[in-house]
């Protein structure tokens, strides 16, 4: 779906957000700022930049002449270690995608193929600059769609944007009632939000009763301290832990039934015998089971298992 949206449809672009992201094509203008000014924020990236000018000169002049290219379709002898020591043109390819003078155009078995912009982009897309003030009222508004209340912090949480702008354009929203302060209780941040969020907030008890099994990257999850400050949930991916530290295994996926998350699942697909195991399930303290919130979220599981193209979900009747 994701390859039909970027190279077929042109309705999605990847590009960095939070992090390596699939955007909706029309904030493409709004990833302009990172991208003019990704090398003054990224010292590292910029010190590189100086330093392997005709290696950018040559990538560039071989995909304007050849068309897309991927990474291994540029030669390198040198043996490689891990998947993180990247050959030089790797490095040339990433490096021209964060500032924009090359875009994703498809994927290739995961690996990226890179082309010019002009080449990828469709012929209604706006590609004019936004000033500072718009990017930041972008930001700003975007943040609260997304979810729904913010802080101030989590507004800027893609941490490229001009400050002064930022406040000034947080001021205007806000005297004109575009944005609104909340309080939300027991806690001391101050939050935000805009009318036509809050109607949807305010109909929380109107929630179907359904579990969903969530990414660690989904929107609601990414960011941890807000996640932990107004639902109570302390979450890790725990992947990125050394394995003694692991307290609820190597990806283990948050469980939301409601507007609550009442526990955490780490399970893995075998592909090959079509079964999808469930290693360990963990409910929240605190979460009084019933049977009803317990039979909903078996059958995300077996859903979460064909999802994953198995035929059978197991070990979880056990565990739950």
């Amino acid at each position: 779906m994701l390859n039909e949206l970027i190279d077929k449809d042109k309705k999605v672009f990847e590009y960095w957000s939070h992090a390596a992201a699939f955007l909706p094509m029309r904030d493409y203008r709004f990833t302009l700022f990172r991208k003019r000014y990704f090398g003054r924020f990224n010292k590292g990236w910029g010190m590189w930049e100086n330093k392997n000018r005709k290696l950018i000169k040559h990538v560039l002049e071989r995909i304007n002449s050849e068309g897309p290219l991927q990474s291994k379709d540029f030669e390198h002898q040198q043996k490689r270690g891990t998947w993180w020591d990247w050959k030089p043109a790797k490095h040339a390819l990433e490096y021209l995608f964060h500032t924009g003078e090359l875009m994703v155009k498809s994927r290739k078995n995961f690996q990226k193929v890179y082309d010019l912009p002009e080449r990828v982009l469709p012929a209604n897309v706006v590609t004019a600059e936004p000033t500072h003030e718009e990017h930041a009222e972008h930001m700003i508004l975007s943040a609260i769609r997304a979810n729904g209340i913010v802080t101030k912090n989590e507004m800027v949480y893609q941490k490229f944007y001009a400050k002064t702008a930022f406040e000034k354009a947080f001021k205007i929203l806000l005297n004109e009632q575009q944005i609104i302060k909340i309080k939300v209780e027991n806690l001391k941040q101050e939050y935000y939000s805009t009318n036509t969020e809050l109607s949807k907030i305010n109909k929380a008890n109107e929630l179907p009763e359904v579990a969903h099994i969530l990414s660690p990257f989904d929107n609601l999850v990414i960011q941890r301290k807000r996640l932990n400050n107004l639902f109570n949930f302390d979450y890790a991916v725990e992947c990125y832990i050394p394995s003694h530290k692991r307290k609820f295994g190597y990806f283990s996926l948050p469980v939301l039934y409601k507007d609550k998350f009442i526990a955490r699942i780490d399970a893995k697909a075998d592909r090959n015998l079509k079964k999808f195991n469930v290693i360990s399930f963990y409910f929240e303290d605190g979460f009084e089971k019933n049977k009803k919130a317990i039979s909903y979220v078996k059958n995300k599981i077996r859903a979460f298992a064909e999802f994953t193209g198995c035929e059978k979900a197991l070990n979880y009747e056990i565990l739950i």
